[in-house]
């Protein structure tokens, strides 16, 4: 089998960008995430950083996701932004988020050419579209 295109996914951006009733982050925004850029025919790799299990909606799904790996988690007191860029730098991946990292944009050049801003409405992902294209499967 082909190996699938990696997505860098800015779990923490991503968990603001639609927030639950009483303010906080949610979860349910990352899982949408994932299960579109799966839909696509790519593997996500979503990065967080440590505090975001002290502000989400539901903490013990998302632990439960960091321990099956299906999250991973930058260092305490590091910024996850960096992680999110030099794991995409290294993979040579896209980045799933609407932060523009300002601050990085030097080291990493190519930033506003690989990140796909996006919109979560109602739950429903909508990603700028041209910038993560279907995958064909193969047959």
């Amino acid at each position: 089998m082909p190996k699938r295109d990696v997505v860098v996914v800015d779990g923490s951006n991503i968990a603001f960008e639609e927030q639950s009733k009483g303010g906080k982050p949610r979860l349910a925004n990352i899982i949408a995430v994932i299960e579109a850029i799966e839909a696509r025919g790519y593997e996500p790799i979503v990065i967080v950083d440590a505090a975001l299990r002290h502000k989400i909606d539901d903490p013990d799904q998302l632990e439960a996701m960091l321990e099956a790996k299906k999250i991973r988690q930058a260092p305490a007191g590091t910024d996850a932004d960096f992680f999110v860029l030099e794991t995409a730098e290294q993979l040579d991946a896209q980045v799933v988020s609407n932060d523009v990292y300002k601050p990085y944009q030097e080291k990493y050049p190519w930033i506003m050419q690989r990140r796909i801003p996006l919109m979560i409405i109602k739950g429903a992902v909508e990603f700028y579209d041209h910038l993560l294209e279907p995958r064909r499967q193969p047959s």
